[in-house]
């Protein structure tokens, strides 16, 4: 902004919520429910109205896609032998959940009372179990532990595959049984993935939660709405900053400001605006309006490390899209039924496995999928295969995000830091080596599977640690940067305030104190959920 600019008054409401992601979704139907709360909702990004956001296979063409998705990278990660990964993040209404695999996951019971056994009362399974059936729309109805008739919807995927169904036989010869339900608080075991879909179309949190609110007067939503930095009465947040259609704008709030830019963005407005560590700000010449240690710290993902297998004797999606007759058979299939391989989530088959007998919980997560390519976005290989990847639910190592400028149009600098602990290392070959198993199955076996990646002829423990440094990639889950707990580096109380700030939130899977071990959308919008109800009760 130019010093001469004078900033466009663009009004007073009661609630501003940064970010239109799925958390921010939500927080906009909650909060506008309430036809005397005037809210705002600010997204940089664009709408979602585009034909690959809603069909599911849509995902290849929206990660990668500068229309839908914000471009960033890692630094080059030593753990992962120098390389920089893709990181994507959803730059549109909606955010991560319009271009995201669409898995419905909660999580495992033991991760919450691990929150709540930290020190955040009211974070326990218990606690926010209430908070996932309040919007789920399951396809089983209703029950002790499942919704029906919110928001959420949640859906068999709508395709079947011999091979994956041999994959579930695999695993209980390893002695994990067949589930169909991950979401019961104990997500060990196989089964497909449900998704957040309707009748075959990708349902984000776009359509769930905000384009019906956006029918009430009392809530105004602005997309291309780049927000630059909070605005301080004291150390009481009374408004932002932002820029739109080329003119910087302030909005004023009298009430809250919420921020649910996610767990990159989020980190970035709080240093951009003179809150975090003082050796960050004092970098780029930020005044300190005030200090915390933990913003940008307490970064954790989940790296998946991709085994791919070739198969003999099975249908794989390879063969298909490399006959023009199999894929113009799919695109009619999908036209006439919303079904088949155009219908297919990025994983279609899960399984949740222990990497010892010791160990209380799953703590690996399987995606399964009946393709193969070398490298995620590349064309898929024309003999058939299966792609087996595997993650730790769990990982010691911690990361950062922190501001690289004091320019709010450029990313911050994210370092996952991944397998940079010796646990995490170690567990990276066991990893490998329990991928392995499975396919020595005698229901594998008899596809005469042959190792592509990591490659047979690495063996030893050292050997495995380095090829999972050349094949790992994340799967696109950064919480904990803004983490929630009364500890030096917390964030957030259980209510999810900022430490020492009035009329300020975080709410977004920043807040996580530790990753959930389980794909981190539908915990967001619980988060969502919760904080809405919160806030409401605070302000009656």
């Amino acid at each position: 902004m130019s010093i001469h600019e004078t900033p466009v008054d663009e009004g007073r409401y009661d609630y501003i919520i940064v970010g239109a992601g799925s958390a921010g979704c939500v927080l906009a139907n909650r909060l506008s429910a309430d036809p005397g709360n005037r809210v705002l909702l600010l997204e940089a990004g664009g709408t979602d109205r585009y034909h690959w956001v809603h069909v599911p296979i849509g995902y290849l063409y929206c990660m990668g896609n500068p229309r839908t998705d914000w471009m960033m990278k890692t630094a080059a990660e030593a753990g992962l032998n120098g390389r920089a990964l893709n990181y994507p993040r959803g730059k549109l209404l909606g955010g991560c959940s319009s271009i995201n695999g669409m898995i419905y996951m909660r999580g495992q019971a033991a991760d919450y009372d691990g929150w709540r056994q930290a020190g955040n009362a009211g974070w326990g399974w218990d606690d926010v179990l209430p908070y996932f059936l309040k919007s789920e729309d399951n396809y089983r109805g209703k029950s002790q532990m499942h919704g029906a008739g919110g928001e959420w919807r949640v859906e068999r995927q709508r395709l079947s595959w011999p091979i994956l169904d041999a994959f579930r036989d695999a695993a209980e010869e390893l002695g994990i049984r067949k589930t169909d339900d991950f979401n019961d608080g104990d997500n060990e075991g196989s089964g497909y993935f449900e998704v957040n879909q309707r009748g075959g179309l990708r349902w984000n949190t776009t359509k769930a939660f905000l384009r019906p609110a956006m029918k009430r007067r009392n809530l105004r939503v602005l997309t291309g709405a780049e927000t630059e930095r909070l605005v301080f009465d004291g150390k009481t947040v009374s408004g932002v900053r932002f820029r739109l259609n080329g003119r910087t704008c302030v909005a004023h709030a009298a009430r809250k400001v919420v921020l649910s830019a996610g767990a990159v963005n989020s980190p970035k407005l709080l240093e951009l605006s003179g809150v975090g560590r003082l050796d960050v700000l004092s970098n780029f010449g930020i005044p300190v309006h005030h200090a915390l240690q933990g913003i940008g710290e307490n970064l954790q993902d989940h790296l998946q490390i991709r085994t791919v297998f070739k198969i003999e004797g099975a249908r794989t999606l390879n063969q298909l899209y490399h006959n023009l007759f199999s894929r113009a058979g799919m695109g009619l299939q999908y036209a006439i039924s919303r079904s088949g391989p155009l219908s297919m989530a990025p994983s279609q088959l899960g399984i949740f496995a222990k990497s010892d007998p010791a160990v209380a919980t799953a703590d690996l997560e399987y995606h399964v999928q009946p393709l193969s390519t070398d490298r995620l976005g590349e064309p898929l290989h024309r003999y058939p295969a299966v792609t087996v990847s595997v993650c730790n639910l769990r990982p010691e190592s911690r990361g950062t995000v922190h501001i690289g400028s004091d320019n709010a149009s450029l990313p911050p600098e994210i370092r996952p830091n991944y397998l940079s602990t010796v646990g995490d290392r170690l567990l990276a070959a066991k990893s490998i080596r329990h991928a392995r198993s499975l396919m020595e199955t005698r229901a594998i076996a008899r596809f005469r599977p042959q190792e592509m990646l990591p490659g047979r002829e690495y063996e030893s423990e050292e050997d495995l640690i380095r090829r999972a440094g050349d094949i790992a990639t994340t799967i696109f889950h950064p919480v904990g940067t803004c983490k929630m707990g009364d500890d030096p580096m917390a964030v957030v109380d259980t209510r999810l305030r900022v430490h020492g700030i009035a009329n300020l939130h975080v709410v977004d899977a920043s807040i996580m104190p530790t990753i959930v071990s389980g794909n981190t959308n539908s915990p967001v919008i619980m988060i969502a959920e919760k904080a809405a109800a919160d806030i409401l009760k605070a302000d009656q």
